[in-house]
């Protein structure tokens, strides 16, 4: 009886210990993959093709569409929305904003073209074709970047909050803050929409920053250092700024405040 107590008590022994190693493994799986998915990948790149850029513009908003760039310059009394040539820089079509008016980012939207203002509250939906006029909008954050989604128009005011608005009424529907494993990431600019990502620069840095749209999580980072060289710096530029995406033909184009040239880029991962 004995012995058939101590063979019970060993076999019991063992099994709290077998399934203690069971947990103790899904336990490290488990956290193996957690730090897994904290890692954050940063993207480098390389140069395609460069084009000229009108060093007089103080590029806020970039977008392309059917072949050709449209741009939202800043400034009071110097802000316009812009249709280009990407291949030679030219202005093709230019309207401009009344002078109290600093012009922000620029996204199409259909058959319109939309534009922002820095502290005016108010936006600007324009025919893409024309330029005319349609109407005017107003919303209760500073305007920085605008981009969309399809559904939604997608805002920066210079946070880490992006505000999503309805395209038809131009009223706030969501936001989200813009985290990485830091905190929040602030000073978001001008945006861009590309194969279900938020792309959004980061204003006073070379980086460009990939944010998962529905969580407002950080998924990557591009580091743009270099981009502009030391010959281009001889007369006065600003900040990178101006991001545009060609879905038809997956070309990938950054530009900046002044800069005298628009850049054609590839991402390489620095991993």
């Amino acid at each position: 009886m004995l012995r058939t107590m101590n063979r019970l008590f060993r076999m019991f022994f063992a099994g709290i210990l077998a399934l203690s190693g069971v947990v103790f493994i899904c336990s490290c799986s488990d956290s193996v993959n957690s730090t897994a998915s904290n890692i954050i990948p940063v993207y480098t790149y390389k140069v395609v093709n460069t084009y000229p850029h009108d060093r007089h513009a103080f590029t806020q908003g970039l977008v392309f569409e059917n072949g050709f760039l449209y741009e939202g310059t800043g400034l009071h009394g110097r802000s316009t929305l812009r249709r280009v040539k990407l291949e030679t820089g030219e202005i093709l079509q230019i309207r401009e904003l009344p002078a109290h008016f600093f012009g922000e980012g620029v996204t199409i939207y259909q058959n319109r073209t939309i534009q922002l203002t820095y502290k005016s509250n108010v936006g600007f939906v324009y025919d893409k074709d024309s330029f005319k006029l349609l109407r005017e909008f107003s919303y209760p954050t500073q305007g920085w970047g605008i981009t969309h989604d399809g559904r939604r128009l997608i805002i920066s005011d210079g946070t880490s909050t992006l505000h999503f608005l309805d395209p038809e009424t131009f009223k706030v529907i969501g936001q989200i803050q813009v985290r990485d494993k830091h905190g929040p990431v602030r000073k978001l600019n001008e945006l861009e929409y590309i194969k279900g990502e938020i792309y959004a620069n980061v204003w006073k840095t070379d980086r460009i920053v990939k944010i998962a749209p529905q969580t407002g999580q950080v998924i990557g980072w591009i580091e743009l250092k270099g981009l502009l060289g030391p010959g281009d710096r001889s007369t006065r530029v600003d900040v990178l700024n101006g991001i545009a995406y060609d879905a038809k033909n997956d070309r990938f184009f950054v530009t900046g405040k002044w800069w005298p040239k628009l850049f054609e880029i590839k991402l390489d991962s620095m991993e």
